[in-house]
């Protein structure tokens, strides 16, 4: 299984963006957001993706990510987004000039949940990994693409087939940022089987 840029595919393409070998570019537009109900019944599926199919039962994505976010909820990492009621992500979303939120979001069969771990406001880049174990999924973290920790561990209800997975940027609020992404590559699975 390789990485090409050739075949990823947008879900709503965003106004300016920029797809080169070395990395891929987005600006965000304001008002995008994914989420589904949970807490408030707020509902928001416009951010931009960019994905690649695969029927790959076991595997790993590799992305790092660099941002200059500055305003509430500003965002941008992997996802893998399958419909509006089932999909998941992985970000650092802005807060305040003191911290921000590491964190993740799993929908399934149109309920979001928020998982999340504060870290300061200065990081301004991150890595993320991304595995598969058939329907079973584990969302990794690391700020030298080297040592990795886990963030979760999850199921998706209609990921057991063909999938969709890839790379996504957005600002819920009246923002807009630039969110750069590199080093993107697929692997053997990294996460090993429970003994």
């Amino acid at each position: 299984m390789n990485f090409s840029l050739a075949d990823l595919t947008w879900i709503r393409e965003p106004k300016i963006f920029s797809i080169q070998e070395d990395g891929i570019t987005i600006q965000t537009d304001p008002g995008t957001d994914l989420w589904q109900r949970t807490y408030y019944g707020f509902q928001n599926d416009n951010a931009p993706v960019l994905q690649m199919w695969t029927e790959e039962q076991y595997f790993s994505f590799v992305v790092r990510t660099e941002f200059d976010s500055k305003h509430r909820f500003d965002q941008c990492g992997i996802v893998m987004y399958l419909d509006s009621d089932n999909w998941l992500k992985a970000s650092i979303e802005y807060e305040n000039d003191r911290f921000q939120r590491l964190g993740s979001v799993v929908t399934n069969h149109g309920y979001s949940d928020w998982a999340t771990t504060d870290i300061d406001a200065s990081i301004k880049s991150m890595w993320y990994r991304f595995s598969r174990r058939e329907s079973d999924y584990c969302i990794e973290c690391s700020q030298d693409g080297t040592s990795f920790k886990q963030m979760r561990i999850c199921h998706m209800w209609e990921g057991a087939e063909k999938i969709r997975f890839g790379i996504y940027a957005c600002s819920p609020e009246d923002s807009s940022f630039e969110a750069r992404f590199s080093h993107m590559e697929l692997t053997d699975c990294k996460w090993l089987a429970h003994k």
